[in-house]
């Protein structure tokens, strides 16, 4: 069993970046793949900082993109440690956009990636745990482990050796779909 632990304040980290033209989509406002691999420059330095490792990202749960970013707002992303298991970890991600001119700051996005801690030779390794100092970071903890519950239990139900369609269809009458199996 490993017996290091990090505090998550230790492996915070947060990055700046001016918004450019050239990041911009057809409708002038940041495309959403740009702030996308932002987020995963972030979450691979957080989890290798916390890990002392090479991370991989194993998956990215919940990006709604909440506001728009316009050209010109400074984006600032914000990242920490959410949860640890054996070789992953959960880096939570909170992105805002400031209006470098009037100073408003809107909340554009909140994201969790898992990431994995590899070694030279490509394997998962463990990583360090974590201390829990205050309820936050409890909370946070323990919103990560609902969502692998959660997620563990979408994916035995719907396993495409166990799904039976017939079971769904009332859960179905209520939206905008017509079944014809």
């Amino acid at each position: 069993m490993n017996n290091i632990f990090r505090n998550i304040e230790d492996t915070r980290i947060s990055i700046s970046e001016l918004m450019l033209p050239s990041h911009a989509n057809f409708s002038g406002k940041i495309h959403g793949g740009y702030i996308l691999k932002l987020m995963d420059q972030i979450a691979f330095a957080c989890a290798s900082k916390h890990s002392g490792t090479y991370c991989v990202t194993a998956s990215v749960d919940t990006v709604d993109f909440l506001n728009p970013i316009d050209v010109g707002e400074l984006v600032t992303m914000k990242a920490s440690i959410n949860y640890v298991g054996r070789t992953s970890m959960v880096v939570g991600i909170r992105v805002e956009s400031q209006n470098i001119q009037t100073g408003k700051v809107k909340h554009c996005n909140s994201s969790y990636f898992t990431m994995v801690a590899k070694s030279d030779e490509d394997k998962q390794v463990t990583v360090p745990g974590i201390v829990i100092n205050n309820e936050k970071e409890m909370r946070r903890f323990l919103e990560a482990i609902k969502r692998l519950e959660m997620k563990k239990k979408r994916q035995e139900e719907f396993n495409s050796d166990n799904f039976v369609a017939e079971n769904y269809i009332e859960d179905l009458e209520k939206y905008n779909v017509k079944i014809e199996l």
